[in-house]
């Protein structure tokens, strides 16, 4: 949620939340908190699909930033240009679309290795947790054999 935000931003000024808005028939303001829960959707996609893989600190905005351009190759081009008899967003707002995806992505990126360590459980959790919980897995790990 918090990459929602700068992205929200940049669709404001590039006024691309009118066209969808006026094409469905709400207001540009429920078609932002409409962009925000699918962009919280995205960023739960993210976090599953990519889970670990994403964790760098020093890369994970350019991770991110290609997940940001693959969402918006997937989801508001085919929505905006190819579904209805002709495209939604032209100009200013259809490049407006694609600052705000690629924004997105690359605050996600940034932002997922920060939440995603204080969330993650790690190995060296594990014997304290062993220590918690004495019948728990966490506690069997311990015993076992190193794979050759």
């Amino acid at each position: 949620m918090s990459a929602a935000i700068p992205a929200l931003s940049v669709l404001a000024g590039f006024q691309s939340l009118d066209a969808p808005a006026r094409a469905i028939g709400t207001s540009v303001f429920a078609a932002g908190l409409f962009y925000a829960g699918l962009m919280l959707l995205g960023g739960i996609l993210y976090g599953w699909l990519f889970q670990r893989a994403a964790n760098d600190l020093r890369g994970g905005w350019l991770f991110g930033m290609a997940y940001g351009f693959v969402l918006w190759m997937l989801g508001p081009i085919p929505l905006l240009q190819w579904l209805p008899g002709q495209p939604i967003l032209r100009g200013y707002p259809a490049a407006g679309l694609l600052l705000a995806q690629l924004l997105w992505g690359v605050v996600t990126g940034v932002v997922f290795p920060l939440i995603h360590r204080h969330l993650h459980v790690g190995l060296e959790n594990r014997s304290r947790l062993a220590s918690l919980y004495p019948g728990s897995a966490a506690a069997q790990a311990k015993t076992l054999r190193p794979l050759p």
